[in-house]
């Protein structure tokens, strides 16, 4: 239990059984009346985000997230199988939690992986990765850095929108919060 004064950025709360991340909050004192709390919350597991007020001092419910560094293994059936790195335990992933990840992750790649009282609730991946281009259209001569995209195909099976003077076999780093082509690697 904490309270509404010990809240902070990135603190998971355990709100009516479901848990909510803090992505902000205010500490508002007005002239008039009782300071509060104006917070912006995110579900961790939809996504969904809520604007909600507390009252200064209100007792709320702390949930412990446990994030560790996993090395991703294999997929079984529709579960992403991880290793931890320091004890070596393999946990399955259901593919939903993984959720757009998926689309950025080779074999033998790291990622943060957050449970609570042991059940997986999301995947975070490094900022950027480096991917193979298994297909492309080829490029045209003439075809310049800033002439257009087209899309690429990678070695994950994902969609990137690359310039048009990328070619098959070549290696681009990308966004992994929103496919971004970032550049050659």
């Amino acid at each position: 239990m904490a309270t509404t004064n010990d809240l902070k950025n990135g603190l998971v709360l355990n709100l009516d059984g479901e848990l909510w991340a803090v992505v902000e909050f205010q500490h508002v004192k007005p002239g008039k009346g009782g300071a509060f709390v104006r917070t912006t919350l995110k579900n961790v597991l939809s996504g969904k985000v809520v604007d909600k007020t507390f009252n200064a001092g209100t007792k709320v419910d702390t949930a412990t997230v446990d994030k560790r560094t996993m090395q991703y293994l294999y997929i079984d059936g529709e579960d992403y199988v991880f290793m931890d790195l320091e004890t070596y335990d393999q946990i399955p992933v259901p593919g939903g939690t993984v959720g757009e990840a998926a689309n950025y992750l080779l074999p033998e790649a790291e990622a943060i992986v957050a449970t609570h009282e042991g059940v997986p609730l999301y995947v975070e991946l490094p900022t950027s990765v480096v991917l193979e281009i298994t297909y492309t259209e080829p490029g045209l001569q003439g075809d310049r850095s800033t002439g257009g995209n087209k899309p690429a195909t990678v070695e994950t099976g994902a969609t990137v929108q690359v310039p048009l003077f990328i070619t098959t076999g070549e290696k681009i780093k990308v966004d992994t919060r929103d496919g971004r082509y970032l550049g050659r690697a």
